[in-house]
C-alpha cells in the first residue's frame, strides 16, 4: 500500500520536496506510525513544529472546541480567541502588539514591511535597506529570498529583490561596515537553523543591539525555529540579554496548526495602519486557539524545564559520540536544537537512520538537525544515542 501511495504522489503532487520514502498515517507524543504500521522515533517534529509532540490532548481539545463553534470570520471583526491569543504572546515577550499571518515567511515579510514602513513613517523616503547575514534562512517568498543568505535558495527565481545587503554571521565589524544612511533594520536568527545550526555569540548580539540602537536602525529577529521554547526559554533571545524591536514566529507556535506571527514593539508597530499590510485567515478562531492551547501547556505543564533538563542530557550524550569518532567534526546548539557536523555524508546517514526507526534530517549537506519534541523523556534520548552509536560504528570503517 505505501508503494501505491508514493506512485500516486509522484503523479499528483508538485516535485518540490525530495520526501522520506514513507507516508505517514498517525502520530501520538514522540511517535510516528507509517501506513504498514512501523513505528518511528520523531527526532524532527515536522521540523521543529510539533514541540508538544504529535495529537497533543490540549491543542486537540482547544481545536475541537472551537471547531464547533466558528472556523473563519476574517480581521473585518474582533474575534476573542486572537485577542487572547495576542495578549499571552506580549505578556511573555518584550513585545507590545502581534499581527497574526499563517507562516514563517509572511512572518518575515510582515517584518521586513514594518521595518520599512516604520522608517518611512519616521525618517521619509531612502531608509529602506535591511542587512541580513550570511547563511541565514527567512523564507521561500520572492521577498524572503532576497533576505535569505543562501544563494541556492534564490537560483533561477532572479531578479532578487533589492534593498538586502548580506554580511558574515557573528562579525559586528562587518556590520558596522555595512550600515548606512540607507538603512532601516538589521535581521538575524539567534541560531541559524536551516544554515547547519549555528548559534550567535553572546557578545556579537549585545554589541549588535547596541550599534542598531545607536544608528537608529530596527533589529528584527527571526524565531520562527527558536521560538516558543526550543531553547529552553520562551524565545531565544532572553539567553542574551537582550530585546529586539520586531520578531517573527511561526513553525511550534501552534503546535502543527499552520499559524504565523510578527511581535513588534508599541512604537514599531504603530507604522502599521489599517490598510498598511494584511492577512485574510492570519489568527482565525482556529489558529488562534491552537496558539492558546500551545503556550498554555508550554506555561503549565512543566514543557520548558524538561527541555533545559532533557537538552542537557542529549548534549552530553553527542559529546561522548564526538569523543569517539573523528568524523565528527562538531556539535552545536542549545536546548532541544543540535547539530552534528559530519565530515562524511550526513544525508545518507540521515537515511540510515530512518532505516533504524528514527526520523531527522540533514541540513547544508553536512550536518545532522535533531529537533525532537520537547517532551522527550531521557528514556528516548537513550534509544536515538545507542542507535548513533551503532550506525556511526559501522561508519567508522
Amino acid at each position: 500500500m505505501q508503494e501505491e501511495l508514493i506512485k500516486k504522489a509522484t503523479q499528483y503532487l508538485a516535485n518540490t520536496y525530495n520526501r522520506f520514502p514513507i507516508v505517514i498515517t498517525k502520530g501520538e507524543g514522540c511517535w510516528l506510525w507509517d501506513v504498514n504500521g512501523r513505528r518511528y522515533l520523531d527526532f524532527l517534529s515536522g521540523i521543529a513544529v510539533c514541540s508538544l509532540g504529535h495529537a497533543h490532548v490540549n491543542v486537540v481539545e482547544g481545536l475541537t472546541a472551537q471547531a464547533k463553534k466558528l472556523f473563519h470570520v476574517s480581521n473585518l471583526f474582533y474575534m476573542e480567541p486572537q485577542i487572547k491569543a495576542a495578549q499571552m504572546l506580549v505578556e511573555h515577550s518584550f513585545g507590545g502588539k502581534v499581527f497574526f499571518c499563517n507562516s514563517g515567511a509572511e512572518a518575515n515579510e510582515a517584518a521586513i514591511k514594518l521595518a520599512r514602513r516604520y522608517s518611512w513613517v519616521k525618517h521619509g523616503e531612502g531608509r529602506n535597506e535591511i542587512i541580513a547575514m550570511d547563511n541565514s534562512f527567512h523564507g521561500r517568498t520572492i521577498l524572503t529570498l532576497a533576505a535569505t543568505g543562501q544563494r541556492k535558495f534564490s537560483e533561477g527565481f532572479e531578479p532578487a529583490a533589492p534593498g538586502f545587503c548580506h554580511v558574515p554571521f557573528n562579525d559586528i565589524s562587518a556590520v558596522k561596515k555595512a550600515i548606512t544612511d540607507k538603512t532601516c533594520a538589521v535581521m538575524l536568527e539567534l541560531i541559524q537553523a536551516e544554515g547547519g545550526v549555528h548559534v550567535a555569540d553572546k557578545g556579537y548580539v549585545k554589541a549588535l543591539r547596541e550599534l542598531t540602537r545607536e544608528k537608529d536602525v530596527l533589529l528584527i529577529l527571526d524565531e520562527v525555529q527558536t521560538g516558543i521554547g526550543r531553547t529552553g526559554t520562551f524565545f531565544a533571545y532572553e539567553h542574551f540579554g537582550i530585546e529586539p524591536d520586531i520578531m517573527s514566529l511561526a513553525k511550534a507556535l501552534g503546535n502543527g496548526f499552520p499559524v504565523g506571527a510578527m511581535v513588534a514593539t508599541d512604537e514599531a508597530m504603530s507604522a502599521f495602519v489599517p490598510g498598511a499590510h494584511a492577512s485574510t485567515f492570519g489568527g482565525n478562531p482556529l489558529a488562534a486557539s491552537s496558539v492558546i492551547a500551545t503556550l498554555n501547556t508550554l506555561i503549565d505543564d512543566g514543557v520548558l524545564k524538561n527541555c533545559v533538563d532533557v537538552g542537557k542530557y542529549l548534549q552530553k550524550g553527542l559529546l561522548a559520540l564526538k569523543k569517539k569518532f573523528p568524523f565528527i567534526v562538531d556539535v552545536r546548539g542549545m536546548g532541544l536544537i543540535w547539530g552534528i557536523e559530519l565530515s562524511i555524508d550526513a544525508d545518507a546517514v540521515a537515511k540510515e537512520f530512518l532505516r533504524e526507526g528514527v526520523i531527522l534530517n540533514c541540513t547544508k549537506g553536512t550536518t545532522l538537525r535533531l529537533v525532537p519534541p520537547l517532551i522527550i523523556r531521557k528514556e528516548d534520548i537513550d534509544i536515538f544515542l545507542e542507535m548513533a552509536g551503532r550506525i556511526f560504528e559501522r561508519k567508522k570503517g
